[in-house]
C-alpha cells in the first residue's frame, strides 16, 4: 500500500479550511501541520490532531513534510514559495501568485532554476467543465477560432464592502480580485492573449476603485474576445453561479457566461451547448444549426486538483497550472487595469 504524502496548509482562512478539509478526507495524503499565527487556528489544530506553527519557516525546521498548500495573504504567496524552493520542498500556491509582477518574476526565476515542483490553484483548470470545453476547442471541432465573449456580471452585496473597506479603494476592484480567473479560463480555451484594451467605470458605487469593466482581447491566433466585468450588476452570467462548482453560490442551470465561436461551430460554456453546420458548404445564417449538449462528469475541481498536487510531489505528472502561467495570468490583469487607466491598447507579450 502508498505510503500517505504528509502535506501541510499554510494559512487558515476559508479557502486553507477547504484545503484542510480535502487533505482528511483524501486517500492519498494526510494533513502534517498548519502554519497560522492568529489565535483562531490553535482550535482547527487541535480539532485536526496536528501540529501549530506560527510561520512556515518553523514548520520547515520542525520535521518532515512532503508538500505545503500555501494559502496565506497574497502578499505573502512569493516570500512563502521561495522558502519552499529552498528547502526542496513541493508547493501549491493559491492564485494570484504573487501580489505584483516584478515579486512573481522572482519566483518563476527561482522555481525554474532549481527545478521546482510548484502548482498555482487556478483550481477551474481541474474541473470536468474547463477539460472537456477546451478538448472541444482543441479537436477542431468548432472550426478555426473566431471570437470568444466572456461575462462575469454579479452583484456584490454592501457587507461585502463595509466589512473590508480596502475593497472600496485601489486595489479592491473586480479587475484584481475577480479577473485573474477569468483570464486563465480564457487562455485555456483560445490560447494566448497578446493585446487588451479596457475601460472602467466606478459610476454606480462612486468608490474610488472601479466597478464595472468592458475589456477587448487579441489572441495570438487572430482570434479576437470581448468580457464585461462587473460587482454590481444584477446578473446571473457568471462563473460563480453557472458552473454550479461552489453550491455557496445561487445557481442558474439554463446561463452561459462564455460563448466560443468558430468558423464551422460554436459552444456555451458551462451549459455546453453545441451549435454545429452539418457541413461545411451549409454554412449559412440562413440555414439552421444542429444543437447538442457535450456531456460533462460531476467533479470537485479542488479534490481533483489535490489529487493532482499529490501526484506532482511523487514525479507522476508535470503541474497543470505552472508559476509562468500564473504570472501571466497576473501580467494580464495588470495590463486590464492599465489599458483602463490610459485608454490604450496594452501588449501582455
Amino acid at each position: 500500500m502508498t505510503t500517505k504524502l504528509r502535506i501541510a496548509v499554510a494559512g487558515a482562512g476559508a479557502i486553507g479550511r477547504r484545503h484542510i478539509a480535502l487533505i482528511e478526507a483524501s486517500p492519498a495524503c494526510e494533513l502534517a501541520g498548519i502554519v497560522d499565527p492568529a489565535p483562531a487556528a490553535a482550535a482547527l489544530a487541535n480539532a485536526a490532531g496536528v501540529p501549530l506553527q506560527p510561520s512556515l519557516t518553523a514548520l520547515l525546521a520542525s520535521g518532515h513534510v512532503d508538500g505545503v498548500i500555501v494559502a496565506t495573504p497574497n502578499a505573502l504567496h512569493v516570500e512563502h514559495g521561495l522558502e519552499c524552493i529552498e528547502a526542496r520542498i513541493a508547493a501549491l500556491i493559491e492564485k494570484p501568485v504573487a501580489h505584483t509582477v516584478a515579486a512573481g518574476t522572482r519566483l518563476r526565476d527561482a522555481a525554474e532554476r532549481a527545478g521546482a515542483a510548484i502548482l498555482v490553484g487556478h483550481h477551474r483548470r481541474h474541473g470536468a467543465i474547463m477539460s472537456r470545453a477546451r478538448e472541444i476547442i482543441q479537436a477542431g471541432t468548432l472550426g478555426r477560432l473566431v471570437a470568444v465573449t466572456g461575462s462575469a456580471l454579479f452583484y456584490k452585496p454592501d457587507p461585502y464592502f463595509s466589512d473590508a473597506p480596502w475593497r472600496t479603494k485601489a486595489g479592491g476592484g473586480p479587475i484584481l480580485i475577480n479577473m485573474i480567473h477569468e483570464i486563465d479560463n480564457l487562455r485555456m480555451l483560445c490560447g494566448e492573449i497578446v493585446e487588451v484594451q479596457a475601460m472602467a467605470s466606478n459610476g454606480t458605487r462612486g468608490y474610488p476603485v472601479e466597478d464595472t469593466v468592458a475589456i477587448a482581447f487579441r489572441f495570438a491566433s487572430g482570434a479576437l474576445g470581448t468580457f464585461a466585468l462587473s460587482d454590481t450588476a444584477a446578473s446571473a452570467r457568471s462563473w460563480e453561479q453557472t458552473s454550479r462548482e461552489n453550491a455557496a453560490y445561487a445557481s442558474y442551470s439554463d446561463e452561459d457566461c462564455y460563448l466560443v465561436a468558430g468558423t464551422r461551430g460554436s459552444l456555451g460554456i458551462p451549459t455546453m451547448r453545441v451549435r454545429m453546420y452539418a457541413a461545411d458548404e451549409d454554412r449559412s445564417w440562413f440555414r439552421p444549426m444542429r444543437r447538442s449538449v457535450a456531456a460533462v462528469a460531476d467533479v470537485d475541481p479542488l479534490e481533483r486538483q489535490l489529487a493532482h498536487f499529490c501526484a506532482v510531489i511523487r514525479g507522476e505528472a508535470a503541474p497543470l497550472a505552472t508559476v509562468r502561467d500564473g504570472l501571466q495570468n497576473l501580467r494580464i490583469t495588470e495590463a486590464i487595469g492599465r489599458a483602463a487607466g490610459t485608454g490604450r491598447a496594452v501588449a501582455t507579450i
